[in-house]
């Protein structure tokens, strides 16, 4: 059924005289008649009768007007409800510890009137988030795919923020008590990064700063989550993590643990944001600008070689 049609005759129902009809609904009283007469058809009915003042409903347009409204709202709020601007915009972030969620609930709490659905999907390789951003399931994803020719077409992928790393150690371990490190001071250390997934975006960035700087980073074990990391860390003298200087972590005041940044230079993991090439929900735009104005990370900083592949912004 054409729900233009059942809108014409609505408001033509309404007004009483299709003219009105027309001029409301920004068409012609012809394109209006000829759509009232295609619904007759259809429902096998006369819903009107002409008269001299205009138009009157018959017994079947009395008793189709009610449902006929129904359509129309119906349809009203279907549209409205994938309206860019209209819905909630949806964003993935890694973690709701991660620096990237942090960064957003700042940006919500000044402006708490934004309709903000942050989602985590359980998904390692970035490529498939990029699928969903195509398909429209996200508005956006703070994820990167570090060679971006492999971005599927429509979508396209700007920098949002580099993420300085600070390592993060136990209160017996050797390095507990310095106030800050250099990448040369974490050669020989035992750098545990459970479960780095291949094809990951983290697993490139940690094999290039092991490269780099010449670094033990030990991926041994499955990932059994923060709390099991840092009771490990915890206990030992041996044993030291890499983590976001934005990130949040909890741990039991007793575990007593060190966070320690690391600079000349600081280790930055850069943050992308990947969104539609073509009409993204217009709330993305001041949430870019917003990260845009961050301010950049001070002193001397190492960054991985494919944050320098990554598109510009258009």
């Amino acid at each position: 059924m054409d729900t233009e049609a059942v809108r014409s005759f609505v408001r033509a129902a309404e007004l009483g005289q299709l003219q009105h009809a027309a001029d409301e609904l920004g068409v012609t009283q012809q394109a209006v008649s000829k759509r009232v007469a295609t619904l007759e058809r259809e429902l096998a009915v006369r819903l009107f009768t002409r008269t001299p003042k205009g138009v009157e409903l018959t017994l079947d347009g009395r008793v189709f007007l009610p449902h006929a409204r129904n359509v129309v709202a119906n349809a009203d709020r279907a549209v409205a409800s994938v309206r860019p601007g209209s819905r909630a915009l949806r964003i993935d972030v890694l973690g709701l510890r991660s620096a990237q969620a942090v960064i957003l609930h700042d940006y919500w709490r000044s402006r708490p009137g934004l309709d903000l659905d942050v989602v985590t999907l359980r998904v390692d390789d970035p490529l498939r988030v990029a699928a969903a951003v195509q398909a429209g399931d996200l508005d956006a994803a703070f994820r990167t795919v570090t060679d971006p020719t492999t971005l599927p077409s429509g979508v396209r992928m700007v920098h949002a923020f580099d993420s300085p790393l600070e390592l993060l150690v136990g209160p017996r371990h050797p390095l507990a008590s310095a106030r800050t490190l250099s990448p040369p001071d974490l050669r020989n250390l035992r750098i545990w990064v459970p479960g780095i997934v291949a094809r990951s975006e983290w697993s490139e960035f940690y094999d290039e700063l092991a490269a780099a700087f010449d670094l033990r980073i030990d991926a041994t074990g499955p990932n059994f989550g923060n709390e099991v990391l840092l009771d490990a860390l915890a206990d030992a003298t041996d044993l030291a993590t890499l983590v976001g200087a934005r990130d949040r972590y909890l741990w039991p005041a007793g575990h007593d643990l060190r966070r320690i940044p690391i600079v000349q230079p600081t280790l930055a993991y850069p943050i992308s944001l990947m969104l539609p090439a073509t009409a993204p929900h217009p709330a993305l735009a001041p949430i870019i600008d917003h990260l845009a104005g961050l301010p950049p990370l001070a002193g001397p900083v190492w960054h991985p070689s494919w944050p320098r592949r990554a598109p510009a912004p258009t």
